[in-house]
């Protein structure tokens, strides 16, 4: 008979084959750092421009950033912040490099399918990866407790009181110390009293944790994280429990109300990786997110999979409409819950299978315009990267040929410009109106 200590066993082994593992994954001093950047990238695939131009612009100006260069003087190669220095100071054709970003707070996607395997944590790292090359500030959420995304950022020992279970536990406090303090309490006998927050909850003293005390930085100067790790899979027992101690409690909003405290202007775009389930830490996602983003593998059962989940999403949200109608002020939280725009989008796809064909002309047949065009190619290069926890963009195109390479990069290139061209409209109109406008129900993707 195996108990929880034997199965704890089995992780301390495990956790010292994992440690070897990332040694052969990260650099030497077991630290997932960022390659640089080829002039031929930068110039062609970052910025857009001709190769001769560029290298003109930068024989014009030596007060640019001139790169590295190889020993036998072929191609330069930039840091990031360098990159983003030159998208600074270079206008080719009085054109500015610089991304647009609509006044007000950054844009939140939610990237979740309960299907393990859909591709979520790929899709977040390299759209992640993708909008800081282009220029954008990124913060990434890690909801799901594997951590996949975490440990691909290279972040893996994490505290669990620092990922999204200790930003639930610190809004289960202060939420009841605000109803507590709240005038109509008293004399409404709604208030819960301080001593229904057990010592062990209030003894952590998450409550009194900065809001920047949960982010952390990446191997990517651009992109931040709240990263989540396999202890954080507690979380779903402790809400319950919360919930019990304080039923108002709005719990699928307390990361809503974390990310509202931030700055506006220190992000553009918010990624949350969702775990493979439809829970506390899942619904606290969506209920976040301006965009709800779908991805499924192109087969029948990723198909059934998806149908599943919109349709148990659609009904945990109007639970939630139903069971919290007139409980709520105004004020804290808005019901029912709706996105801006959800889509669908096709993993592990490859163009010259026949039944991944059917399956996607069966998703645009039942979804439309919401199918993203431009599905995620299954390539060599892309089944490689998985492997070493890195994106297509973090590898270096000369440990392969160019051209297997560059097509992997492409899918994901042509994803991201889809992704961005959806989301530029509602996020123009969320800065413009200072409030969410033009948004699509649920219950509208379920149809």
């Amino acid at each position: 008979m195996l108990t929880h200590n034997d199965l704890r066993e089995l992780q301390t082994k495990s956790l010292k084959m994992q440690g070897w593992i990332r040694q052969q994954t990260f650099s030497p001093e077991n630290e997932k750092t960022l390659r640089r950047f080829s002039s031929w990238e930068v110039s062609e695939l970052v910025f857009g421009l001709n190769q001769s131009t560029f290298r003109g612009k930068m024989a014009a100006d030596p007060s640019l950033p001139a790169g590295r260069v190889e020993p036998d003087g072929r191609q330069r190669w930039f840091t990031l912040e360098e990159v983003n220095t030159l998208r600074r100071k270079l206008k080719p054709r009085g054109k500015s490099l610089m991304p647009e970003r609509p006044a007000g707070r950054a844009f939140r996607t939610a990237i979740a399918n309960f299907k393990g395997g859909a591709g979520k944590s790929t899709v977040a790292l390299h759209f992640a990866h993708a909008a800081a090359l282009k220029g954008h500030r990124v913060l990434c959420v890690d909801f799901d407790p594997q951590a996949t995304l975490s440990h691909s950022m290279g972040l893996t020992d994490v505290s669990e009181e620092r990922t999204v279970w200790g930003i639930m536990a610190r809004d289960l406090v202060r939420e009841t110390e605000a109803q507590n303090n709240a005038p109509s309490g008293a004399a409404s006998g709604a208030a819960l009293p301080q001593r229904g927050i057990p010592s062990s909850i209030t003894d952590l003293g998450l409550q009194d944790l900065r809001i920047a005390d949960f982010i952390q930085p990446t191997n990517w100067p651009t992109i931040d994280l709240i990263p989540s790790c396999a202890n954080a899979a507690f979380v779903e027992f402790a809400s319950a429990q919360y919930r019990h101690l304080n039923p108002e409690w709005s719990f699928f909003a307390a990361v809503n109300r974390f990310l509202d405290q931030l700055p506006e202007d220190q992000w553009d775009l918010v990624f949350f990786d969702c775990p493979p389930a439809i829970g506390y830490q899942s619904m606290n996602a969506v209920f976040a997110a301006d965009m709800l983003y779908i991805p499924s593998g192109p087969g029948y059962w990723e198909y059934d999979s998806t149908t599943s989940f919109i349709g148990q999403l659609s009904e945990a949200l109007g639970d939630l409409a139903d069971g919290f109608d007139d409980t709520l002020s105004a004020d804290k939280v808005k019901l029912p819950k709706a996105f801006h725009d959800v889509r669908f989008l096709l993993t592990r796809y490859e163009p010259g299978n026949d039944l991944h064909r059917a399956m996607f002309d069966a998703f645009g047949k039942v979804f439309g315009d919401r199918l993203a065009e431009h599905p995620i190619e299954m390539t060599r290069a892309v089944e490689q990267s998985g492997r070493f926890l890195n994106s297509i963009y973090e590898m270096d195109y000369r440990e392969m040929t160019r051209e297997t390479w560059r097509r992997a990069r492409a899918s994901f290139d042509r994803a991201f410009d889809e992704f961005e061209g959806v989301m530029l409209p509602h996020w123009r109109a969320m800065g413009e109106a200072g409030l969410p406008a033009d948004k699509t129900e649920i219950e509208g993707a379920e149809a």
